[in-house]
């Protein structure tokens, strides 16, 4: 998991002793190294400072003003004001907070059970993680496009699948749809759950690799412990599992629920935010204001009324992280509270997270009581089925037939893997077979597994009919180019928040940990304002320059662990034979980080691919499109070419694959040393 981990103190001889006298007056102050520190921070703090902290206090100011045709009015507390009687704003919040809660539940239910499964096998368990990675890695359109066509009422293969299954008539019987077939993402009592699953399916897998981590680091002498003791399967999992989880859990779920409540693309991309408003999330309603409307005030205002609630989860997850590098805040001096007993305690922090279970479950009924029982349902089942095979294994054991009970216990596993693998890899498969049919087999609906005959026309005529290579070129050059920027940037900056000593460390630190989990949601607007002002809108150069707002802090801040990493001594040595710290840094340190290096590139360069919110806002005309935003604006209307779709979403997702698959060895190594631990 992530993890911020303290800077080592160099050693004496690492640099020189600060001089008596007036001169050595800074040093004392600011810290002996503040000088370099200050030159390795610079290209950060300027990044940092220009394209988040800045945007963020403009956009405070922004949201007091009110457009008035060619000018900018102020209004003081208007526009905050309006929003309590703004129904969209409403629909907006609601549908964020029931689109992230039903995905959190969900994400680790099904997250810790694929990392149990996995935890247990001794065989193929590197494939398997590998396979069920694959929906995390691949780009979000790619994503949506994939689910989007297999949903479809009409031509969708799940509603054709579960019709030649029977399952259909009876999910109509049940209650659970409205009619058949179903209208997944076009009816509105189905829509919000469609999309929630969409996200699950995405977002399991960065579970699972968190979970199967935790497992990892519980020492097995506890299980011995707890088995000798003649704990069942079900206590060492409530007693052992989820106690040695509890952290792992917690930062996990803070970290995506952050990303989920902020989530733009995958809604966008899916349904728009309809029918209507039935899955227009706040970020979506910011967007419509002030991108559509042109009401940059009123924008604002809605990014800003949610930031109370970002900041929640950001501070919760920053004292997690801090905690877990062994970092303790600073405390201020206080009166001495009474002690409390350490049973007061247990059974306070036991009751906590029953009290926010239960809290959040009945928003939840309140807010959506269309979904919550159907959620209900669908969680009972799969636990009740998990009970049940956990019981008849257990009395299998209990009686001395323990071929049986291993028999069962396999047999159970393989058959919710295969289920698991079948849920992840179907909508993967689907994109590959049908960028090899033609056309008329995928109207036909002939064969929908498999080509036939094998084509590639799709691929011909994509590059024929559409941009698509200039849409290819403009991606891999932004993305080198914002990715270079940051692996310098994040360089320097690390290596100064690692080795060198100077006063504010843990600060900039703590603010890069911040930059790094703020939204997209708070920047487009006021980056949008700025671009215009530069002229910068309709251009490659508008991307690369905002898009170290999201990759320069995570890059500074997995480098800093790294660098961390590095023995000390090994510098003290160069320093020693006569090398500057310059020297030693660029001739001892950075060969040294070259795994480090590797993960940070591969996550940044990743992420410019994928990233759709600011090209989407930014980039009107289609010569400076990148691939999501070229790839949305091939679908017009009602008119899916489902086709060419599949081909170029095949087509985007083999370099991202391929780089996760060469780079595996060097992405492991760089974040198991680095700020990412498991």
């Amino acid at each position: 998991m992530t993890s911020v981990r303290p800077a080592p103190t160099p050693a004496s001889g690492a640099s020189p002793r600060p001089k008596s006298g007036p001169r050595a007056a800074p040093g004392r102050r600011l810290g002996r190294d503040w000088r370099l520190a200050a030159t390795f921070l610079a290209p950060t703090a300027v990044l940092v400072g220009v394209l988040v902290l800045l945007p963020i206090a403009w956009s405070v100011v922004t949201s007091t003003t009110e457009r008035h045709g060619q000018d900018s009015v102020f209004v003081g507390l208007a526009n905050y004001f309006a929003l309590t009687d703004d129904e969209q704003f409403h629909t907006g919040v609601v549908n964020s907070f029931v689109f992230t809660a039903y995905a959190e539940v969900f994400k680790v239910v099904l997250g810790l059970s694929a990392a149990l499964l996995l935890h247990q096998r001794r065989r193929g368990r590197a494939v398997l993680a590998g396979l069920l990675l694959l929906p995390w890695v691949v780009p979000t359109v790619v994503t949506a496009f994939s689910w989007r066509a297999l949903l479809d009422p009409i031509f969708g293969s799940v509603n054709t699948l579960l019709t030649e299954s029977g399952i259909g008539p009876l999910l109509v019987r049940a209650h659970l749809v409205d009619s058949w077939p179903a209208g997944w993402l076009s009816e509105a009592s189905l829509a919000m759950p469609s999309v929630i699953g969409v996200n699950v399916w995405k977002g399991v897998p960065f579970f699972t690799v968190a979970f199967l981590a935790g497992l990892k680091a519980i020492p097995t002498e506890l299980y011995e412990a707890a088995t000798v003791d003649g704990a069942s399967a079900w206590r060492r999992f409530l007693h052992v599992t989820l106690p040695g989880l509890r952290h792992v859990i917690t930062v996990t779920v803070t970290l995506s629920s952050i990303w989920t409540f902020n989530n733009f693309d995958l809604i966008w991309l899916l349904t728009q935010g309809g029918p209507g408003d039935a899955t227009a999330p706040y970020v979506l309603v910011a967007y419509s204001k002030a991108i559509l409307q042109l009401q940059y005030g009123a924008g604002a205002a809605v990014t800003l009324v949610m930031l109370p609630v970002i900041g929640v989860l950001v501070f919760l997850l920053v004292r997690l992280l801090r905690r877990d590098s062994g970092v303790a805040p600073p405390r201020r001096a206080r009166k001495p509270r009474p002690a409390r007993s350490p049973r007061t305690t247990r059974r306070v922090r036991t009751a906590l997270p029953w009290a926010v279970a239960a809290a959040t479950a009945a928003l939840l009924a309140w807010a959506s009581p269309h979904i919550f029982w159907k959620a209900a349902v669908l969680l009972g089942v799969f636990l009740l089925v998990a009970a049940t095979v956990g019981r008849v294994v257990s009395a299998l054991a209990a009686w001395g037939r323990r071929r049986a009970s291993s028999l069962v216990s396999g047999l159970a596993s393989w058959v919710a893997l295969a289920g698991l693998l079948l849920f992840v890899l179907a909508p993967l498969y689907w994109i590959f077979v049908t960028a090899f049919k033609s056309d008329g087999q995928i109207v036909m609906h002939a064969r929908d597994l498999w080509p036939t005959p094998w084509t590639t026309q799709q691929f011909v005529d994509l590059f024929a009919t559409k941009p698509f290579g200039r849409w290819y070129l403009n991606t891999v050059l932004v993305s080198v180019a914002s990715t270079a920027v940051a692996l310098v940037c994040a360089a320097l900056a690390g290596y100064a928040l690692a080795r060198l000593r100077f006063r504010g460390a843990q600060g900039f630190t703590v603010t890069v940990l911040i930059t790094y989990v703020m939204p997209g949601a708070l920047l487009f607007i006021p980056l949008y304002q700025l671009l215009i002002g530069m002229r910068l809108t309709d251009s490659l150069w508008s991307l690369v320059v905002t898009y170290p707002t999201f990759t320069l802090p995570f890059a500074t801040w997995l480098l800093a662990g790294y660098f961390a990493s590095i023995p000390v001594e090994l510098e003290e040595a160069a320093l020693v034979d006569g090398c500057t710290r310059l020297q030693a840094f660029r001739r001892v340190v950075l060969p040294l980080a070259k795994p480090g290096l590797l993960a940070v590139g591969l996550f940044t360069l990743t992420n410019a691919w994928n990233e759709f919110l600011f090209a989407f806002v930014f980039i009107t005309k289609d010569e400076y499109k990148t691939l999501p935003v070229g790839m949305q604006s091939m679908i017009t209307g009602d008119v899916v070419p489902q086709g060419q779709l599949a081909a170029a979403s095949l087509l985007v997702s083999i370099p991202v694959v391929l780089m996760y698959a060469f780079g595996q060895r060097f992405l492991t190594e760089g974040l198991t040393a680095g700020a990412v631990k498991g």
